[in-house]
């Protein structure tokens, strides 16, 4: 009995292993698919406001910065919306990108700070150099709620309607800037510029 016993034990102990294996495994998979997509800059999550006007929101300036940023700046010309924060790795990775963006004045790229404790939002803007028109501080996240933002960097291109044109989630990378981004920028301005003034 005592051998039945224990032989009927085996296998239950040995399910108990593979299940205590089988869900790490499944779940560092899912975090390796969702990182990949990130840092590939898989761009293809699905946003309801693309071609409708950006959220109505008002948001005041990152600690130390003068203007903060709402619908009301995003409404009469091309511009870029990114959404960052002091704690986001790719975001430090792609600022570089943004301070070029910015001396060369191209497009007005504007900041929105996610989530971000007032200071370290200032240091880190004062440590990396500021490229934002203007920046607003979304301590609380309910800016980024109505964007719809799924995780930081993400950015936005907006036209001169203020509608939301194009979304990007992830780090801009040097090709995304200058193969997808840009090339929607000068459209957009050269629609803007070819329709009639009413």
């Amino acid at each position: 009995m005592t051998q039945m016993g224990e032989a009927k034990g085996k296998p239950k102990a040995q399910r108990r292993i593979s299940i205590s294996v089988l869900v790490p495994l499944i779940a560092f998979a899912l975090m390796a698919l969702f990182g990949w997509r990130l840092f590939t800059g898989d761009d293809s999550l699905p946003s309801a406001l693309l071609g409708k006007p950006v959220p109505d929101f008002a948001l005041p300036p990152v600690l130390g910065r003068e203007d903060g940023l709402s619908t009301q700046d995003l409404i009469g010309h091309v511009s870029l919306v990114n959404v960052f924060a002091s704690w986001c790795v790719p975001c430090r990775a792609e600022h570089p990108l943004f301070m070029e963006l910015s001396a060369a004045g191209e497009v007005p790229l504007y900041g929105i700070n996610y989530k971000d404790p007032p200071e370290q939002a200032r240091s880190w803007l004062d440590e990396l150099g500021d490229p934002y028109a203007r920046v607003g501080a979304d301590v609380d996240g309910r800016a980024g709620i109505e964007w719809g933002v799924y995780g930081v960097p993400e950015t936005y291109v907006i036209a001169a309607d203020g509608t939301i044109a194009f979304r990007h989630v992830g780090p801009i990378t040097r090709a995304i800037l200058q193969k997808t981004l840009l090339p929607m920028v000068r459209d957009l301005k050269t629609r803007t510029t070819k329709e009639p003034k009413l």
